[in-house]
């Protein structure tokens, strides 16, 4: 399946891992929608593509963008919440944002745009390695990702034959380790890089490519694809 003319819908942040899914699916010939809790922020990042609110944690939010949009060929949710930290250190309303965002925001995405889809349309949420590689820090965050990928399984049943698929990446610049500085980050980057098979980080545009990838694969369904250079082996 080609993206020229389609429709996709594209939720997250105007940086990073959303930024270049955005710009791929466009340079694909995609029509492209964005949309975040920040409208502004998103119409000011891109040019010519039109930018809508969205709060994954209120599905009267979802339900009125599903109104404003209509019908939709495709959903990419890219949006997370983050949830770092030792069980000692996490909260109640850190754990809970993090659910809310990845995994039952994208449920209410499912229930409010798949009645607009065409047979041929699918969803694409996002999981992560953690998932399945524990990690200290990473419980909340494992935790969430282990769900997306219930989801998936779950939703690419019930929603056939409208596709649903997760991306799983591993370790991948996007900014996201910026607040560790620049030493830390260097170190932790040079570690993993020494250690995962193919012996360096992933990019934005190794995800985008694989987003790409699951909107058009019209025989993949119900699949976590790990993006993560073979982290969790080793």
């Amino acid at each position: 399946m080609s993206l020229k003319d389609r429709t996709v819908l594209v939720i997250g942040r105007p940086s990073g891992i959303a930024r270049a899914i955005t710009l791929t699916i466009r340079e694909a010939g995609g029509h492209v929608v964005v949309a975040g809790r920040d409208p502004a922020a998103l119409a000011a990042s891109y040019d010519g593509i039109a930018a809508e609110h969205v709060d994954l944690a209120d599905e009267a939010s979802i339900s009125a963008l599903a109104g404003r949009i209509g019908t939709v060929d495709h959903v990419v949710s890219a949006a997370s919440a983050r949830a770092r930290g030792v069980v000692g250190e996490l909260t109640h309303d850190t754990v809970l944002s993090s659910f809310d965002v990845k995994v039952v925001g994208p449920i209410f995405l499912a229930k409010h745009f798949s009645p607009r889809m065409p047979a041929g349309g699918s969803f694409v949420l996002f999981s992560g390695s953690s998932a399945r590689k524990p990690a200290v820090g990473m419980l909340a965050v494992g935790a969430t990702n282990a769900a997306v990928d219930a989801v998936v399984r779950g939703l690419a049943v019930e929603l056939a034959p409208i596709r649903v698929n997760a991306i799983s990446p591993g370790t991948v610049d996007t900014g996201a380790y910026d607040a560790l500085g620049a030493d830390r980050k260097a170190a932790l980057f040079a570690t993993r890089s020494e250690h995962n098979p193919v012996r360096r980080i992933g990019t934005s545009d190794d995800i985008a490519q694989a987003v790409v990838f699951a909107l058009t694969n019209t025989f993949l369904t119900g699949i976590s694809l790990g993006i993560d250079g073979g982290e969790p082996l080793v």
